[in-house]
């Protein structure tokens, strides 16, 4: 069974999903992990590739998106979405309203709650489906 973090963020709307999403990317990379990110379209994709290299200044995400690679993935952080194939990784961060159908074959799982009503009502479904499933389930408010 995985272990699943929600981490519940003071600030509404993607951008701030996004955001955090970037910064714990980056901090699972420091500490020599792979990581995949799934969205939920192509343009959100897109939006977090970019975010990738401008989040911070003076930080370095190596990261590739699936949907642009036509071989095997190099980079330590991957970005997909929708059908997107995704080979396992140490860590998950969804970015999505449902669980991804490939969640359980990562050792650990990230879902990020950002203050805005549908984005909690759509994260207390996941934790309860997550919960169900016999998952290790911790929260932590940033």
């Amino acid at each position: 069974m995985a272990r699943i973090d929600f981490y519940i963020l003071k600030q509404a709307g993607q951008h701030s999903r996004q955001s955090f999403a970037c910064r714990l990317a980056e901090k699972a990379y420091r500490l020599d992990n792979t990581v995949h990110i799934q969205v939920g379209s192509h343009s959100d994709a897109e939006r977090l590739d970019e975010l990738l290299w401008t989040f911070r200044d003076g930080s370095f995400v190596p990261h590739q998106m699936i949907a642009r690679s036509a071989g095997e993935l190099q980079s330590p952080v991957t970005i997909g979405c929708g059908g997107d194939p995704c080979e396992p990784r140490d860590l998950l961060i969804n970015l999505c309203d449902e669980i991804p159908p490939f969640a359980e074959a990562f050792p650990r799982v990230a879902e990020l709650v950002t203050s805005d009503d549908d984005c909690k009502q759509l994260s207390r479904k996941r934790f309860a489906e997550y919960r169900n499933q016999g998952h290790t389930l911790e929260t932590h408010n940033v």
